[in-house]
């Protein structure tokens, strides 16, 4: 895609408009959250796939699809290798499939390239890696009088055999008994974009009914032999691993959500004026950032996270593939954020979904300086010398966070939070760009 600098030459009209505002001090606090883990996830896997008699599910020479996500999943390379090994065990032929609905720019290279990113590679997991966007008709389901169509991946259709694999944590834009996990895997993500344009037509007001409504379709028209859940904790590390047959999926699943979401960290004051976040992007949150922490949701389904009067995103990470969902609700953004969007990669979602807020564009500004005071000036009934600002790096990375200074007093008494630094000015270098959380600098 070409650059697109050439919108904006001069920013000096912004510059006086902004003159007046300033950025507070800042000091850094770390936040304590359960961080239990699994440490050597290779056993950890082994043993429950063996624990759970499986095998006997298994014949020589069964062609096995195993699905792979495009969520950023705590060692996930290491877990479907570790299905693969254990299926190989047991003399049958697996292979991998990219199961990420309209993920990728919608197509099949660019699926199997997200999945490169992470480090799942034919190479690394010993098995093939098919990736089509070809699906089947499945059938139809119906509710409230409404028929609607099933489909699925065309080599998910033709396997002997379906392992599911995912990540079971609570949505981003909706709540129900059964949101991420295996059964959204099974109709969204194996759907590949035709599926899940299938479900997403009437929005996710229709996802606490509809997830389990296609997923048990899915599940109980398909040979899906079992599925393999991961919870991480708040540090985004892998905390339990399960091993569910396939009629035990509807029945465990939703104890497992509970599970997980009390597992989940959040920002420990519960509001602020301006929320800046360094870096968004599809391996944090199918959102960009995660509105269960940052409370920026793009539907009226769910709730939870910060509350704020505007949200800063100043960076979009490269395992995004430029694809730019939550733009939209952030209320000013970067040029080096704008440059890296690529429209094409992020409207398949929006298409897909029938939400358009995520992808709709913030205010575009020259660098993360200005994006920040933008911010800041545009809050109501504020102290605007004692705006208070909570700047976080990303969705998934809030341990340590920084605190403007108006903050410290309260920051002594937040059950959980350790003031770790005094309050100084944000450094910024003379291109106006944020000196914390790069790779240069370690922080």
């Amino acid at each position: 895609m070409e650059n697109k600098n050439h919108r904006f030459d001069d920013f000096s009209i912004i510059e006086k408009l902004l003159c007046n505002t300033h950025i507070p001090r800042m000091f850094k606090v770390r936040q304590s959250f359960h961080n239990t883990h699994i440490e050597n996830l290779e056993s950890e896997v082994r043993k429950k796939l063996e624990q759970s008699g499986v095998s006997d599910l298994l014949h020589p020479g069964m062609r096995i699809c195993v699905t792979a996500s495009s969520r950023g999943i705590d060692r996930q390379k290491v877990i479907l290798r570790e299905i693969i090994h254990f299926l190989k065990q047991n003399h049958c032929d697996p292979f991998l499939i990219p199961a990420m609905g309209s993920h990728g720019g919608a197509t099949a290279e660019g699926q199997k390239a997200v999945l490169t990113g992470y480090g799942i590679t034919e190479e690394y997991c010993e098995c093939p890696i098919l990736s089509s966007m070809e699906t089947v008709h499945l059938g139809e389901v119906e509710e409230n009088g409404e028929r609607m169509e099933v489909r699925i991946d065309r080599y998910a259709y033709e396997a002997d055999g379906i392992v599911a694999f995912g990540r079971i944590k609570p949505h981003s834009a909706f709540r129900g008994p059964i949101e991420s996990g295996i059964t959204k895997m099974l109709c969204i993500g194996m759907g590949k974009q035709e599926g899940a344009d299938s479900l997403h037509k009437d929005g996710f007001g229709t996802f606490k009914t509809r997830i389990p409504l296609f997923g048990n379709f899915v599940r109980t028209h398909t040979n899906v032999l079992f599925g393999v859940s991961t919870i991480e904790n708040a540090f985004d590390q892998c905390n339990r691993i399960d091993v569910l047959r396939n009629q035990e999926i509807p029945e465990k699943e939703p104890e497992l959500l509970k599970y997980a979401a009390s597992l989940m960290p959040r920002i420990l004051v519960p509001e602020t004026d301006v929320l800046v976040v360094r870096e968004i992007g599809k391996n944090f949150s199918g959102s960009g950032m995660d509105p269960n922490i940052t409370g920026t949701w793009s539907t009226p389904y769910g709730e939870g996270g910060i509350r704020k009067q505007h949200t800063v995103v100043l960076d979009l990470t490269e395992e995004s593939h430029g694809n730019g969902m939550g733009i939209g609700q952030a209320d000013t953004t970067t040029l080096r954020f704008y440059n890296k969007m690529n429209f094409l990669e992020t409207y398949p979602n929006a298409l897909t979904s029938t939400v358009f807020w995520p992808i709709k564009l913030a205010m575009v500004l020259r660098d993360d300086e200005m994006a920040i005071k933008g911010g800041i000036k545009t809050c109501n009934h504020i102290d605007l010398e004692k705006p208070r600002i909570v700047l976080i790096r990303n969705s998934l990375s809030i341990e340590e966070i920084y605190l403007s200074e108006v903050y410290w007093d309260m920051a002594h008494n937040i059950d959980g939070m350790e003031i770790i630094s005094d309050p100084e000015p944000l450094p910024f270098d003379d291109h106006g760009n944020l000196l914390l959380w790069t790779e240069d600098d370690g922080k």
